[in-house]
């Protein structure tokens, strides 16, 4: 049988560790994903602003109707990019962008694209929750 008072120090311990480890990651920020400008900030506002998610991905999380664009700037180029968000497409509807905003999007693209990969079918999950990329 257990005593109480292993159970009280079980307890606390197990309080401590989590407070502890709560206050480590409160206390370190994570590493900046590149250069972040106030192009980059106003394009990110206007992905909001214009709802580019309920079509497109980032990371693998958004809609369905258009590409994933985490790696677009890298894949396709910022001309092909540009070219879309001046004049749209069958599927994409033109927004009338100023080329400042079209200049936004595309820096906060670019800043997305050099965060790292996003396609999911490139990863395999580990038995502990984590990820490697597929050689």
């Amino acid at each position: 049988m257990v005593s109480e008072s292993f159970k009280y120090i079980t307890a606390t311990f197990l309080l401590v560790s989590f407070l502890t480890y709560s206050l480590v990651l409160y206390f370190h920020s994570p590493p900046p994903l590149g250069q972040s400008t106030e192009s980059t900030a106003a394009g990110k506002l206007l992905w909001q602003k214009y709802n580019c998610t309920a079509c497109h991905q980032i990371y693998g999380l958004g809609g369905y109707l258009g590409p994933d664009l985490t790696n677009v700037y890298s894949k396709k180029g910022i001309q092909h990019i540009k070219a879309f968000l001046k004049t749209g497409s069958n599927t994409m509807p033109d927004y009338h962008l100023s080329d400042d905003e079209i200049e936004s999007i595309c820096d906060f693209l670019k800043v997305i694209d050099a965060s790292g990969n996003s396609d999911p079918r490139l990863f395999i999950k580990n038995s502990n929750g984590t990820i490697q990329l597929i050689q």
